[in-house]
C-alpha cells in the first residue's frame, strides 16, 4: 500500500512514516510549500501538515486559517478527483471545546473559541460537506494531546519542575486529563489502514486511561527516581492569590490556574468499538513513562 503524508518531517510524520514503513507500506512526504501532486498508485492521504496552537499567541489569525483551513481544502479538493480511495485529516479536540464539562466524545456540539480550533473546525465542516465519490472514504482524526520520545511539549514544563525539585504547589485540585501517547495512535492509523469495510466519520483518539497531574507528576517522579512533592494547599488561598496575579501580573493568575487544573477527558470507544479492539498497546503511563524517559536520556 502506498501512503502520501504532509508534514512528514514533523513529531508525528516522522515517527508515523517510520511505523508504516516497517509494517511494509510505502510512505512519501508531501510537501505542501511547493507545487505538488499525489504520487502514483497512490492509496491513502494521511494530511498531518497544519499551524500547530500557538501558546505565546504571536501567530495571526489569519496564518491558522490560510494553513489549516484553506490547504485542507486544497489538498481535499485535489483528493475528490484524484484516484486515491482514503483522506485522513489529522484535526484536533479543539475544533470541538478549549475546556469541557463531560467527557468529550465524537457527538459533543463543537464551539471552539481559539483561532487555531477555529481553523480546523472550518476546515473539518467543509470536509463534511462534500459528498464522497463512490469507493472513497474521509476520516477526521481529533487527537488529544499526543507525546512521544523527541517530543518537546508541556511535558517538558512539568519535567524539569520535577528535575529541579520544585513542589507541585496545586495537589489540592483533582482534575483529570487525557493523553495521547505516539505509539497508540500510530497503531491506530495502522489498523484504520488495514481495515477496508471501515466507514468514513469523525474519530477521537486517546490513551485508554485518564490522568489527574497529580498522577502525571508521580509517573515523572517514578522515572527520576524522586520522591513525588506534591503541597495540598488550600483552594481558597491558591484561588485568592490567581486573583491578585492578575491584578499585579504574577506568574500565577486566574486564566493560568484554569489552565493548569482544569480537566480534559476524550473518550476512545467509538474508534475501539468501530476497529473491534478491547485496548490500546500501551497504557497511558507506559507511554507517558516512555516519554520522561527520552527526556532524561536527552538530558533535557
Amino acid at each position: 500500500m502506498k501512503i502520501n503524508i504532509t508534514g512528514v518531517t514533523g513529531f508525528v510524520g516522522q515517527n508515523l512514516s517510520k511505523y508504516l514503513t516497517n509494517k511494509g507500506f510505502i510512505v512519501n512526504g508531501l510537501s505542501l510549500r511547493t507545487a505538488w501532486s499525489f504520487s502514483e498508485n497512490t492509496d491513502a492521504v494521511i494530511h498531518l501538515a497544519g499551524k500547530a496552537h500557538d501558546t505565546e499567541n504571536i501567530s495571526t489569525t489569519e496564518e491558522y486559517f490560510k494553513v489549516n483551513r484553506d490547504l485542507t481544502i486544497q489538498l481535499f479538493n485535489e483528493f475528490l478527483t484524484s484516484n486515491v480511495t482514503d483522506f485522513f485529516y489529522f484535526s484536533s479536540v479543539k475544533a470541538v471545546a478549549d475546556s469541557l464539562d463531560q467527557v468529550l466524545d465524537e457527538n459533543y456540539p463543537s464551539n471552539p473559541k481559539t483561532p487555531y480550533g477555529k481553523s480546523k473546525w472550518e476546515a473539518e465542516s467543509y470536509l463534511l460537506s462534500k459528498s464522497l465519490p463512490a469507493g472513497k472514504r474521509l476520516f477526521i482524526i481529533r487527537p488529544c494531546m499526543i507525546h512521544g520520545p523527541g517530543n518537546k511539549g508541556n511535558l517538558n514544563l512539568l519535567y524539569k519542575i520535577v528535575k529541579k525539585g520544585i513542589p507541585w504547589p496545586l495537589a489540592s485540585f483533582e482534575n483529570k486529563r487525557s493523553f495521547l501517547s505516539i505509539d497508540n495512535l500510530n497503531f491506530l492509523i495502522f489498523e484504520m489502514l488495514k481495515n477496508k469495510s471501515l466507514a468514513s466519520g469523525v474519530y477521537n483518539f486517546a490513551d485508554d486511561q485518564s490522568l489527574s497531574t497529580n498522577e502525571l507528576i508521580s509517573v515523572i517522579s517514578a522515572a527520576l527516581n524522586k520522591k513525588p512533592k506534591l503541597w495540598k494547599i488550600s483552594r481558597s488561598f491558591i484561588e485568592k492569590v490567581a486573583v491578585l496575579g492578575g491584578k499585579i501580573k504574577l506568574p500565577l493568575n486566574s486564566e493560568r490556574l484554569k489552565k493548569l487544573t482544569e480537566s480534559y477527558e476524550v473518550s476512545n470507544q467509538k474508534i475501539k468499538a468501530t476497529l473491534e479492539i478491547q485496548k490500546l498497546p500501551l497504557k497511558a503511563e507506559e507511554g507517558l513513562t516512555k516519554t520522561i524517559e527520552s527526556f532524561k536520556n536527552n538530558k533535557i
